[in-house]
């Protein structure tokens, strides 16, 4: 039954290699169980409910993953996205984390339409290589600026605007060790680095009395409080245009980058550039994205970690089934995730940041009309503390560096019509 669903003999593999990837994948982004609870709780949502809508989401999207595309990608709410959720759509603009729920549901419900019609392909063709690149690493400025902050690393200050907060603080000196932690753990090629580091650092705040321990297994977490409250009506809102399609943005260039990396690193592409399934694949992407924000939780994204699953031999959905199966048995481990502090998340939050800046390297930074908006993206958004902010600055910024300086034909009318809608957004609503 398992040959005739995943196709063992045609992938060259077996059910234990399977296992062992799925296995593998899992620990590598377990870190999502403990930190994407630590992130939306700041909005006001129950830190349970939110975990257990994270595992929940994480499971069956991955299952889904497995059993409808056949593809070793595992699916979990995506970083970046959930702190343009916490810190952007509710901290800053003061959205309510209903509203921003709503807004991740219509985002998942396009999403969904644009795979379904085919036309993410023009989209995602359409939009500079640039954008996407300097996107990503802007994102990863911001995530390591919000885990640097939750610690008193970063702070305020009316003179410079930030500054170095206190570093004798515990909290400082835990975080800074959970970063050089884990940042060993991965040079050295640990599998689940990041969530082992997490852990490490606990441990030792708990031996040196710096937090409470709360046990690690009981029941699943009430879901209620988070269950069915996005607000849908409030989402729909005119003003609401830049927020959803940031959501749209991030998950749609996140989804196709990681799933075109990961089917590379497998050999799921064949030499003649087709990807078989991945309409199937960017469908359960969606679909997990509009059944998340139902749940709880921010937009569920396929995660790069499943290059690790890969690497160990995984090339079948069973590999998925296993990781959604693992997720959906975390969700007993409700107290040990309330029993992680700030200081052991927030090193994950800088790391994260890392993986997620090198991509900058792959712009062209000789060529200005690329350099320019890809440099106001990345550094857009840690500065106004708003990843929708930083991809308006980057369209709006792209096609008017490339006319002046003569290369005009190098602009996609795409690129050109949401330049307008952004200019027209900050003309019209602010920066809200």
């Amino acid at each position: 039954m398992l040959e005739r669903l995943f196709k063992f003999s045609e992938h060259n593999t077996n059910v234990k290699t399977e296992i062992i990837a799925g296995i593998t994948t899992f620990m590598t982004m377990a870190y999502i169980i403990f930190v994407n609870p630590a992130i939306l709780s700041k909005t006001g949502m129950d830190f349970g409910a939110v975990m257990l809508a994270t595992v929940i989401a994480a499971g069956f999207s991955t299952i889904f993953m497995g059993l409808f595309a056949n593809y070793p990608f595992a699916l979990a709410p995506g970083m970046g996205l959930n702190a343009y959720f916490a810190f952007t759509v509710v901290g800053q603009m003061g959205y309510s984390w209903q509203t921003a729920l709503g807004a991740v549901f219509i985002s998942g419900v396009i999403f969904l339409i644009l795979t379904v019609a085919r036309i993410r392909e023009v989209i995602v063709y359409s939009i500079p290589e640039s954008l996407k690149l300097a996107t990503a690493g802007g994102i990863g400025l911001f995530i390591a600026l919000i885990g640097l902050k939750e610690v008193g690393i970063i702070v305020k200050n009316p003179a410079t605007l930030v500054s170095l907060g206190d570093m004798t603080a515990a909290s400082a000196i835990m975080t800074i060790i959970g970063i050089i932690i884990i940042g060993a753990l991965i040079a050295r090629k640990l599998k689940g680095a990041i969530l082992i580091g997490i852990l490490i650092i606990w441990i030792i705040g708990l031996l040196a009395g710096l937090s409470e321990f709360k046990g690690i297994v009981g029941m699943p977490p009430d879901l209620s409080p988070v269950f069915f409250k996005l607000d849908i009506s409030s989402a729909l809102d005119i003003g609401f245009f830049g927020i959803v399609f940031a959501f749209l943005f991030v998950d749609l260039f996140d989804t196709t980058g990681t799933l075109v990396g990961v089917a590379k690193q497998g050999g799921f592409i064949k030499k003649n550039g087709e990807f078989p399934r991945v309409n199937r694949a960017l469908t359960v992407d969606a679909v997990g994205t509009c059944f998340g924000s139902v749940l709880g939780t921010s937009t569920i994204t396929t995660y790069i970690e499943s290059a690790s699953g890969v690497a160990e031999g995984g090339r079948t959905g069973l590999t998925s089934v296993v990781v959604g199966i693992l997720f959906l048995l975390s969700m007993f481990l409700a107290p040990l995730a309330e029993s992680i502090p700030a200081y052991a998340t927030s090193p994950a939050l800088v790391i994260v940041g890392v993986f997620m800046l090198k991509t900058v390297t792959k712009i062209d930074w000789e060529d200005m009309t690329e350099a320019l908006p890809s440099f106001m993206v990345i550094i857009s958004m840690p500065f106004s503390y708003s990843i929708a902010t930083g991809i308006a600055m980057g369209f709006i910024f792209y096609p008017i560096t490339k006319t002046l300086a003569g290369k005009a034909n190098e602009v996609k009318l795409t690129v050109w019509i949401l330049a307008l809608i952004f200019i027209a957004r900050f003309i019209y609503l602010g920066t809200a």
